[in-house]
């Protein structure tokens, strides 16, 4: 298969790359920052191959009992510090992601939890299956913050639809290293490809 054959149906889906989830972020993964760098400079060199790349962010306005209220304290499982708040600069793209120029973006999470990139909408109300269906999109790499959480289950919901997945290990990292390998774990068994972006 030819280089533009490919190119004409893969995806770049780069998932919450957000201030509040880096370093100094009100939901810090650490690593976050390097992966950003590192997301931007792998669209940059390799744009040619994807059709399409869309961003992901979390753009919580009301989501209920997703954030913990004081003096309840977050589980960090169901409930959660707040972040990604709708509106702030923690919520928007990460700096290092200032030249993406994605094709589109879609948030996700205003009212509710909401992990996978599938749950989000673009401004036109399009959520992230239509996007992709639309432009004919038939594989997906995907990368962002955290692998263990919007990641995993962004690539879950890909794979759902019957999109040839790839997790890009080195463009993504996970809140801790043991839930990192859980999910990568889960991700093999559901048929997800897991290698690096030189592969």
């Amino acid at each position: 298969m030819s280089l533009e054959t490919s190119s004409a149906r893969r995806a770049l889906l780069v998932v919450d790359v957000q201030p509040t989830f880096c370093e100094g972020g009100a939901l810090p993964v650490a690593g976050g920052d390097a992966v950003a760098r590192a997301i931007a400079e792998h669209a940059r060199d390799r744009r040619a191959e994807y059709a399409l790349v869309v961003t992901t962010q979390d753009w919580h306005v009301d989501p209920g009992r997703h954030f913990a209220t004081p003096p309840e304290e977050p589980d960090y499982v169901d409930t959660w510090p707040p972040h990604g708040v709708a509106g702030t600069a923690e919520a928007e793209l990460h700096p290092a992601l200032a030249d993406l120029r994605p094709d589109a973006s879609v948030r996700k999470g205003a009212y509710q939890a909401a992990y996978s990139g599938f749950e989000g909408t673009d401004d036109d109300g399009r959520d992230l299956a239509t996007i992709l269906r639309e432009a004919g999109v038939t594989e997906v790499d995907v990368v962002g913050i955290a692998e263990s959480h919007c990641v995993r289950a962004t690539a879950l919901d890909a794979i759902g639809l019957g999109l040839r997945t790839r997790v890009l290990t080195d463009l993504t990292v996970p809140v801790t290293p043991e839930q990192g390998a859980a999910a990568r774990a889960e991700l093999a068994a559901a048929g997800a490809v897991l290698v690096p972006s030189t592969a």
